[in-house]
């Protein structure tokens, strides 16, 4: 899955010329400009809440766990091979909104839904169905999983190693919360996701900024230690046990795809209800979730891992970034850690609720909205009290298995992503000209 996802990208960003990278501060620009799509743009919330409900659901417990888990295996070069998933992801990510809201329907109750399942329907025709069909299947069924009990278990143990509330108390206050949003449908998760993940990012990146701080005079020293390493063995130290470089390529790309979400498809669900007038305006606002989730608030971990000195000592997952956290804020470390995992893990519950509605709403209609979100929310309380190792498995499988077929379509639906940013881009080339003239043709273009 790693090669076929990486792959994927890649080819994505040749078809495209490097475009998602070029235009990264144009994307920023566009961002800004989602607030207020306009009269004439169609959807239910705008493209900037449809951004935040997507980076609600990538934004989780890889951002703090997974980056802990890659640098304690693969060591500090891991994170370069992240960063490098995460430039090959923008393009997935920016192919999958395209497609997604360019082959978007308005359901039996008015509203806009899209996804791989409707790109892959309306995109290659009839005959693909089934391929539409088996993505549904597989990601109504994995965000159970990945998206909803694996996540109350994350913050349940994480609230209980901190401060001792027995997880079925957490258990039941997750199930309440989770209820009065998600019973709300898209408009009031995108409210909640609107206000709830910038202040949650924003918040997480004042919290890993203290820690960089007081260890401000070790930040070169890491970013050697990240790019030497990512080409060179690690030897053992201390309760690392080394790596090889095929080792940090491994971890850090499995966990960026993990992190990001780039290839599963998932961005363009939310992105195919927020309002918008072109498929490539809404594509430019979805693929700087790749780079706000992976480049920004994994690399923000990834570095206080490094810089605190703990990334050797044995530990992985959230403990190690506790004691990242512990190292410079002695006291209060694990609580502030314990307290952003489960706001992330929190927001991902709601994000993926959403996806996994309009899988299970397209392979039987809108009947299921009410019963889909009332079994969601019940299984939120057995995800924080019960075991999940297995839930594991079968959730890593079968978003494997949700990726295939979006994968599919991009492949051969790339002329059309192509034209239709070809197209985008000469229109902007035009406003240009007749705004200020031949000058700013080159500034666009840039």
């Amino acid at each position: 899955m790693i090669v076929l996802i990486l792959g994927t990208g890649f080819y994505l960003q040749l078809r495209l010329g490097f475009m998602p990278l070029r235009k990264i501060v144009y994307g920023f620009q566009m961002i800004g400009k989602s607030r207020t799509p306009g009269n004439a743009a169609d959807g239910e919330i705008s493209p900037f809440a449809a951004l935040m409900t997507a980076l609600s659901a990538t934004v989780g417990t890889g951002n703090i766990a997974g980056v802990a888990a890659a640098i304690s295996v693969g060591g500090p070069g891991a994170l370069f091979w992240m960063w490098m998933t995460a430039m090959v992801g923008m393009a997935t990510k920016y192919a999958e909104v395209v497609l997604a809201v360019k082959y978007r329907e308005v359901d039996d109750h008015g509203e806009h839904v899209g996804g791989p399942m409707y790109a892959i329907k309306n995109g290659l025709g009839k005959s693909w169905r089934w391929l539409a069909v088996a993505f549904a299947i597989f990601g109504g069924l994995a965000g159970f999983g990945i998206g909803n009990m694996v996540q109350s278990n994350g913050i349940a143990s994480a609230v209980h190693n901190a401060f001792g509330i027995e997880t079925w108390i957490t258990g039941l206050v997750l199930t309440l919360l989770t209820g009065a949003v998600v019973l709300g449908g898209i408009k009031r998760i995108g409210a909640v996701a609107e206000k709830l993940v910038p202040a949650m990012c924003i918040g997480y990146i004042l919290c890993v900024s203290v820690i960089l701080f007081v260890f401000a005079d070790r930040i070169p020293d890491a970013f050697a230690l990240i790019f030497h390493h990512a080409f060179n063995p690690v030897a053992a130290s201390g309760g690392f046990l080394g790596a090889g470089v095929m080792l940090a390529m491994q971890k850090g790309v499995a966990r960026g795809i993990f992190s990001n979400e780039a290839g599963l498809g998932t961005a363009g669900i939310a992105q195919a209800a927020g309002a918008t007038r072109d498929p490539v305006f809404s594509g430019l606002i979805g693929m700087m979730g790749t780079f706000i989730d992976t480049i920004i608030v994994c690399t923000f971990t990834g570095l206080a891992i490094i810089v605190s000195g703990v990334w050797d000592s044995g530990q992985t997952g959230a403990v190690l970034s506790a004691s990242a956290f512990e190292a410079a804020m002695p006291g209060i470390g694990k609580y502030l850690l314990a307290i952003s995992l489960a706001v992330f893990a929190f927001t991902t519950i709601l994000g993926w609720a959403f996806y996994s509605e309009k899988c299970w709403e397209f392979l039987f209609g809108t009947v299921t909205e009410k019963p889909f979100r009332l079994l969601w929310t019940l299984a939120v309380f057995p995800g924080a009290v019960l075991s999940l190792d297995f839930a594991w498995l079968v959730a890593d499988t079968l978003n494997a298995l949700m990726a295939i077929p979006n994968l599919i379509a991009l492949l051969l639906l790339s002329p059309v992503i192509v034209t239709l940013t070809r197209e985008y881009f000469a229109r902007e080339s035009a406003a240009a000209v007749a705004r200020t003239g031949p000058a700013a043709v080159s500034a666009s273009r840039n």
